[in-house]
């Protein structure tokens, strides 16, 4: 049996992307309408879980100030109080990071920065999830 036309041996494949810094990490974009699952952004998550435990640790009263628990953590009390301040996020914001499924510009280096405290600016300052 003979073939009726030639197989190539070189596949060429064109996949149009665009390389992006997430987070302190390069990062593919793929182009509209391209669906990818997100992953969750572990950095931001364990952030979120730390800024809870202390929020619980100073409401509970076991530290009575944040210059306590930061000396307790080891960690300079200023960095502990941008973390704390993770607590302050919408609630939906939050299940997206959870969930990975937040916009691009919700990164940890993004929220240590200074961001609105009402949840309906919050919204509007990060892009939808």
């Amino acid at each position: 049996m003979t073939r009726a036309t030639a197989v190539p041996e070189t596949v060429t494949i064109h996949v149009p992307f665009r390389i992006v810094k997430r987070g302190g990490r390069k990062e593919m974009q793929l182009p509209e309408g391209a669906t990818l699952p997100r992953r969750t952004d572990n950095t931001l998550v364990k952030a979120l879980a730390r800024a809870f435990r202390w929020k619980r640790m100073l409401e509970s009263g076991e530290f009575s100030t944040i210059a306590e628990l930061a000396e307790r953590e080891g960690i300079a009390s200023s960095y502990l109080t941008r973390v704390l301040r993770l607590t302050l996020l919408a609630p939906d914001i939050v299940e997206a990071v959870l969930e990975g499924r937040q916009g691009g510009d919700v990164t940890l280096a993004r929220l240590m920065e200074p961001f609105p405290l009402s949840w309906s600016d919050q919204r509007d300052t990060f892009s939808s999830p």
